[in-house]
């Protein structure tokens, strides 16, 4: 009777201590449960020209992966108001890389990314994360890419890698129809 009592003894204790083991793994934090967070602050300059002819430039910005891909379009500013039949898109396909790329199979106005195009200064470029969570770990490129009315056309490229380890910030200056082009990726 003594025998069966220690197996069973020892038995509820290699069970309790079956049962015990997920107790024993280390609970998340609250912290720890919440999604981590990501973030990515962009911000563009449109300069001041001398020119006699000064039209805001249509500027389009998106993210694509090493393949060439567009997987995230972030803004593109345009001609909203002042327009009959939406006569402000008709001057996107100048914006000739993002066009061949993403823009041509784009409805406008479109939700999330389109808005007027900007005066001269430097503006701040709200990225959501319903944007960022399109990206995977890995390497991208940010493009922002500018066509004036009467003017010229240009296109800036910075790489990037997200997420990022440690709050970077990459920037680029443009020589014509941009300014300096900052990126800040922050764990």
């Amino acid at each position: 009777m003594r025998r069966i009592v220690v197996v069973a003894l020892m038995a509820v204790m290699a069970g309790a201590t079956l049962r015990s083991s997920p107790a024993e793994e280390p609970k998340p934090k609250a912290d720890e449960l919440q999604m981590k967070s990501d973030k990515m602050e962009l911000k563009v300059e449109i300069p001041q020209l001398n020119v006699s002819e000064y039209h805001r430039p249509y500027v389009a910005m998106w993210i694509q992966n090493e393949k060439q891909e567009v997987v995230t379009n972030l803004a593109v500013w345009y001609q909203l108001k002042g327009t009959t039949d939406g006569a402000g898109t008709k001057w996107l396909p100048d914006l000739r890389q993002w066009w061949r790329r993403s823009g041509r199979n784009i409805e406008f106005p479109a939700d999330g990314i389109s808005a007027p195009s900007r005066p001269v200064g430097e503006h701040t470029v709200t990225i959501d994360d319903q944007k960022l969570a399109k990206l995977s770990p890995g390497k991208y490129v940010l493009l922002v890419e500018a066509a004036r009315e009467v003017g010229g056309r240009e296109l800036l490229e910075i790489p990037f890698h997200w997420p990022g380890d440690k709050s970077v910030t990459y920037q680029v200056a443009g020589k014509k129809e941009l300014g300096k082009i900052t990126l800040t990726v922050k764990p």
